[in-house]
Order: C-alpha cells, then sequence, then structure tokens
C-alpha cells in the first residue's frame, strides 16, 4: 500500500501534501491528526473475488468528529475538485482513525 495525506492550506486555500510516502495502515492511523479533516490518497492491493488483483486509488475523506463546522465545510467543498484532479474513481468517507484499518474490507464492495 502506499498512502499520502493532503490538508488545505487555509491562508491559501491550496491543497498540499504533507508527509512522505505511508506505506501501512498502522502508520496512517499516527499520521492523521485526531481533530482536523484530511484527504488521503491511496493505492491499496486487493484479490477481487474473481482473483485478479487490482490496486485501485481511492481517495479517503478524513473528518473526524471532533472538526471544527469550518474545517468540515472546507474540506466539503473541496472533495470533489481533488476527487477530479486526482483522478480516482472511488471515495471513502471516514470519520473515526480505527475506520482506516478497515479499508481493505470497504474496498471489496
Amino acid at each position: 500500500m502506499e498512502a499520502l495525506i493532503y490538508h488545505i492550506d487555509t491562508s491559501s486555500y491550496e491543497i498540499k501534501a504533507e508527509t512522505d510516502v505511508i506505506t501501512s495502515l498502522e502508520d496512517l492511523v499516527d499520521e492523521v491528526p485526531d481533530s482536523s479533516p484530511r484527504f488521503i490518497l491511496l493505492s491499496y492491493p486487493i484479490t477481487l473475488q474473481d482473483g485478479r488483483k487490482s490496486s485501485p486509488l481511492v481517495l479517503v475523506y478524513f473528518r473526524p468528529q471532533t472538526s471544527t463546522q469550518e474545517g468540515k465545510m472546507l474540506y466539503a467543498g473541496a472533495v470533489e475538485l481533488f476527487r477530479n484532479k486526482a483522478g480516482v474513481s472511488k471515495v471513502l468517507d471516514i470519520d473515526e482513525e480505527e475506520e482506516l484499518l478497515d479499508i481493505p474490507d470497504l474496498l471489496q464492495h
């Protein structure tokens, strides 16, 4: 797996990468902030039901429940723009850190 975490700079409203490539779900959980939304661009290898291997590019819209209303609105307004620019086909809405560990199961559906 490979993942990059992005944040929105509140002074310039630019979407910026904030980490190096993350290679495990456990490290991803450690890296996301507890109280601020983030976009996570993720490539995770899965085996499809017919046995084929796939590594879909997915946007994880991480929005913890403890985020400010302003932060949630800022990211909600940018999620489609980021999705289109990144060329992802699937968006996962996740609001708890522990749910990040469930990404393999979420990608099977």
